[in-house]
């Protein structure tokens, strides 16, 4: 068949399932959306191309499935990389597409030219550039694979404009090549074997459930393991959703701005079972002090994650749901040590912390407002988080039941993450209520998608937790400097957000108690149109920064201010 370049790339994208693609056109990219117009592909117009890749993120997050960002060469293309770099970091697969000037001007510094090829490597599993029509059918076909495949993460094409408009005799069936190194996804009989007889004779074990889970589908693999031998289930920041937490087993989330009771039991057990975590910082601590008496079982897709932070007694390198079915095989039919006595100490010693943890029920703060969102939100409703405070209260505070229903921003932390997401995973699940929680300062970054929400007709709920201030880093502020505040304070130059959000067409509210909140929170899941509710909170509010596995509080204290010193 004889097409263009960017009426092949279309063809493509549909033969690929793809039904939505979030983007900004440009001179460079204009052919691709030229052809796009006779497509039954849905192109959604986003107000900032950083917000496209985060959507497509949002997307392929509560989807399982790819997500797809556009944007025109030079700084369309660049303003791009935050997105991709937050997909790769929490290994999300979507796959970016960029125009790039003509094959003849590459290098020259012609108009609107960025090395996006180059920016981009870090952070793709790979980066094309298509330099012949007839490649597109492979290339796209590729990088689809490439994106889901393993470890999914980002994958970049860069379609020089002139190859866009040329014409070619394309293959759309086209094959792509088979791989050298095929990956593995089944666990060596070996170390199921040793993982199981570890898992048996354990006598305080714990199962470490890392974002991983969620990727393999492995959920339920995950709750059945840990039924059948009755071990107590922790889980890391991107793990959220993998294991009910409402469960009896469910033990809460370590790291810093954990649970204390899960960060003081993983460093009790003798037995700990990781699966599909890369053991952050955020999530053990200092590395040299984690599980340093525990024998470390690792599951992960990826090899070079085994071994880089934490190195494990049972390394297997294997898919999680199968690693997880095969153990679980392994075990079912065999006795196991008595654990009655570990499971009475996880349950006194979670027990006595929440006593610690208590405010009243009706105050408008951030644990009762989450918390009530909790109440009223459908169990597989979809939350996702801005980055500060406001992420750590959400994390804390908001019980998750479902996997893909708690969408954050981890590796890299990126603020203006929440709202972007928050379309993109309602686009993927219309039928769901998708809530951002939000903070000012991160909500400032990309407030601008108010007006795709609204145009797009995309109704989502936006909470804003409203402090004035760039709430987190006032809060290091506080703790390394003495409440030395220096560009931290935003109360002079935060909006009136009830006012923004009716100037974009959007409903509002600013609650003055729980009870406002509530009725406010109600009303906007029965809208059609997107709602942002704007609740002020005190501005020391505590993050409640329980410290890492095997820190005090003054040792963490001490340790970030090592690490911000640059000290390691």
């Amino acid at each position: 068949m004889r097409l263009s370049g960017a009426k092949a790339l279309i063809k493509s994208l549909e033969n690929e399932g793809v039904k939505v693609i979030f983007g900004i056109p440009g001179g460079a990219i204009l052919p691709v959306y030229d052809a796009l117009h006779d497509s039954s592909i849905r192109h959604i117009l986003v107000r900032h191309e950083q917000c496209a890749a985060h959507a497509a993120d949002g997307y392929a997050r509560a989807s399982g499935r790819v997500g797809v960002c556009m944007a025109t060469s030079g700084p369309g293309a660049t303003n791009l990389v935050t997105g991709i770099a937050t997909a790769y970091m929490d290994s999300s697969p979507i796959v970016a597409i960029t125009g790039q000037v003509a094959r003849h001007m590459i290098g020259r510094d012609a108009f609107q030219e960025a090395d996006i090829i180059g920016i981009t490597t870090p952070i793709t599993k790979y980066s094309f550039q298509i330099q012949d029509a007839e490649d597109v059918p492979r290339v796209v076909k590729e990088a689809f694979y490439l994106a889901m495949e393993g470890r999914p993460a980002p994958v970049l094409i860069d379609f020089p404009v002139d190859v866009q408009r040329e014409e070619a005799e394309v293959d759309l069936e086209a094959e792509i090549p088979p791989r050298a190194n095929k990956l593995v996804k089944e666990p060596h009989p070996l170390q199921v074997k040793r993982a199981a007889e570890a898992l048996l004779n354990a006598e305080r074990p714990v199962m470490l459930a890392g974002g991983g889970v969620i990727i393999s589908n492995a959920s339920e693999e995950l709750r059945a393991l840990a039924e059948l031998l009755m071990i107590p289930v922790t889980i890391t920041l991107m793990g959220k959703g993998s294991f009910p937490e409402n469960h009896p087993l469910y033990i809460g989330r370590v790291g810093m701005h954990g649970s204390a009771a899960a960060n003081k039991l993983i460093m009790e057990a003798d037995v700990i079972f990781a699966i599909g975590t890369r053991f952050s910082d955020r999530s053990t601590g200092r590395f040299d002090t984690f599980a340093r008496d525990a024998t470390l079982i690792h599951v992960d897709i990826d090899a070079a994650e085994i071994g880089k932070n934490i190195k494990p007694d049972i390394p297997i390198v294997a898919d999680a749901k199968q690693a997880l079915k095969a153990i679980h095989d392994a075990v079912k039919d065999l006795s196991r040590k008595d654990t009655s006595t570990w499971l009475q100490r996880v349950k006194d010693v979670k027990e006595s912390i929440e006593k610690l943890d208590q405010r009243p029920a009706d105050e408008l703060s951030p644990k009762n407002v989450i918390r009530e969102i909790r109440r009223l939100l459908p169990a597989d409703g979809i939350v996702t988080t801005g980055v500060g405070r406001n992420q750590m209260w959400a994390a804390l505070y908001l019980e998750v039941y479902h996997p893909r229903t708690f969408i954050t921003s981890g590796g890299l932390g990126t603020m203006g993450f929440g709202l972007p997401a928050a379309l993109g995973a309602k686009v993927a699940k219309p039928n769901s209520i998708v809530v951002d929680i939000d903070g000012d300062g991160s909500f400032l970054m990309t407030e601008g998608e108010l007006a795709t929400s609204i145009v797009e007709e995309i109704p989502v709920i936006v909470v804003i937790m409203n402090d004035g201030w760039l709430g987190m880093v006032k809060y290091w502020q506080d703790l390394f400097y003495g409440g030395r505040y220096c560009a931290t304070c935003l109360r002079r130059g935060v909006p009136d957000f009830v006012k923004l959000a009716e100037a974009y067409g959007a409903n509002a509210a600013r609650p003055q108690s729980l009870q406002e909140f509530s009725r406010a929170f109600k009303e906007a899941m029965s809208s059609d149109r997107t709602t942002v509710i704007d609740v002020w909170i005190n501005p020391d509010e505590p993050v409640l920064p329980f410290a890492p596995p095997g820190r005090s509080l003054a040792e963490t204290i001490t340790d970030l201010r090592e690490v911000m010193r640059g000290g390691g």
